[in-house]
């Protein structure tokens, strides 16, 4: 059986039947009938009469049969030109789907794509920015150990625990520059704030004769200090770069103990005049 969407075309089994039923006519029309002479005088039409009409009934049943297949096939075609059609219309939907979420793919690739370029720019600048901030909290650790020794001893004491988080090599630290930068910072504080202060602190030195006694350090700020010991006796402490150096004084006994004793709450405050040398 053959189909053919488009253009009709009868199959082979209709084209055969109608084939037969005109043969079967023009065999009907071609047979002697009743008086017709065969050249032997005898009548044999009434033998073959009954033979004709069988034959035209089987070629009109031939032809009903071949009708009903046409109809069948039409409405085959019919049908199965309509799932046709549905199924195209649906492959198009698709492909207009399918095209729209391409679309909207390569938009969002290209958006996706910008989104990264911006991040890697803003990455490298971050990494740029961190790399300065790495170069100048090194070189700020780098000043502050070279500060620490002229730092009075109690402000040592003080920031001791800070000073050893400073990374030996700036390098090979996994500390990271958020905390080395607290860490200066906190250092920078207490050390503004103990060159604003004017402090007395209990301290061990050697006096004139050699000895070791304890004494009372009066510290201005980081840049000078005089001590006085429990016999009274005077000195001068200035800062340096290898540190402190300190160097008994007479000259400076009676200033500088009246200046402890104010200090002290024991005299009422005065000017009085000390010796200040500042490198």
């Amino acid at each position: 059986m053959t189909r053919s969407f488009g253009t009709r075309t009868l199959p082979a089994a209709t084209a055969l039947c109608a084939l037969s039923f005109a043969a079967s006519l023009a065999r009907a029309g071609s047979r002697p009938g009743p008086g017709d002479g065969n050249g032997d005088g005898n009548d044999d039409g009434g033998a073959k009469a009954p033979q004709s009409l069988a034959e035209t009934r089987l070629t009109m049943d031939k032809w009903i049969e071949t009708q009903q297949i046409i109809s069948k096939e039409q409405k085959e075609w019919q049908q199965g030109r309509e799932i046709l059609l549905g199924r195209v219309e649906l492959v198009k939907n698709e492909i207009a789907t399918i095209t729209e979420k391409i679309a909207q793919a390569q938009t969002s690739v290209a958006d996706a794509n910008k989104k990264r370029d911006a991040l890697n720019a803003e990455n490298d600048q971050l990494k740029a920015v961190g790399a300065q901030l790495t170069e100048a909290v090194t070189a700020m650790e780098v000043e502050l150990r070279k500060l620490w020794k002229s730092l009075p001893e109690p402000v040592q004491a003080r920031l001791e625990p800070l000073h050893q988080r400073i990374p030996d090599d700036p390098t090979a630290t996994r500390v990271s520059v958020t905390e080395r930068f607290q860490n200066v910072l906190g250092i920078l504080n207490e050390i503004n704030k103990a060159n604003s202060e004017i402090t007395v602190n209990y301290e061990v030195h050697q006096l004139a004769d050699g000895r070791p006694a304890e004494v009372q350090a009066i510290y201005i700020g980081l840049a000078q200090t005089w001590y006085v010991s429990g016999s009274s006796e005077t000195g001068i402490g200035r800062p340096t770069a290898d540190g402190w150096q300190w160097e008994p004084s007479k000259a400076i006994a009676a200033d500088a103990l009246k200046a402890l004793e104010i200090l002290q709450g024991k005299q009422s405050p005065a000017f009085v005049p000390l010796p200040v040398q500042l490198k």
